[in-house]
């Protein structure tokens, strides 16, 4: 078996496997946590339904602290955006896709998903810059740097491969494979859960503030 051909079946499927298999367990074991009773109503009828409304209304900052965010909240944002049309709308990740669910799309010309992995990988890296150059404001640990360079690898080596830059096509083109599956099997287990866990998270604390009255 060559490096392409584990890359393409054993490593990419058992690492899907520990994708959905770990994000399930943490997702059920969250929502299988007791909460303690409701001893307060919202201060109004809405208040729960308001509550709920944060997890959308609360996807930009406030007003006050837009200025001083502005940079790693808009950095973020395209960050975010680049890679998940990268993974979803690129011909060989539909084509992937495919394989595994039988769905199919159009995708987007090569040369826009070269611009968007591009595009990516540059804002993950001005958000990296940014956090060395504050430390103070960002207490950045071991475990952040290590994911960022789990999630900057397929970007890399991805755009290597298209590029034919590095090492031959075949070997590049495994290491974006292998990159992608070593993604999928950490993220489960790490901070890259916030994909799920800001629904929760916003949803909650909005709750928690339309009892209190708060505006939201």
């Amino acid at each position: 078996m060559t490096l392409l051909e584990f890359a393409r079946g054993p490593a990419i499927h058992a690492s899907l496997i520990i994708l959905v298999a770990g994000s399930m367990i943490r997702l059920v074991g969250v929502l299988a946590l007791t909460r303690g009773a409701d001893l307060s109503r919202p201060r109004d009828v809405f208040g729960n339904f308001k509550g709920y409304r944060t997890v959308f209304s609360r996807a930009w900052p406030s007003d006050e602290f837009t200025i001083v965010t502005r940079y790693q909240t808009a950095m973020a944002y395209v960050f975010h955006i680049a890679t998940l049309l990268v993974v979803v709308a690129i011909v060989p990740h539909i084509e992937f896709i495919t394989s595994l669910t039988g769905l199919s799309w159009p995708g987007l010309p090569n040369w826009i998903g070269v611009a968007l992995g591009t595009i990516a990988l540059v804002s993950l890296i001005a958000l990296i810059m940014r956090r060395l150059s504050k430390p103070e404001v960002y207490n950045s640990t071991v475990g952040d740097y290590v994911t960022w360079i789990i999630v900057a690898l397929p970007l890399i080596t991805g755009l290597m491969a298209f590029a034919h830059v590095g090492l031959r096509y075949e070997t590049m083109l495994a290491l974006h494979i292998l990159s992608s599956a070593l993604l999928f099997a950490y993220f489960p287990f790490s901070k890259l859960m916030h994909a799920f866990w800001f629904l929760f998270s916003r949803a909650q604390s909005g709750v928690a503030y339309a009892h209190k009255g708060v505006r939201i």
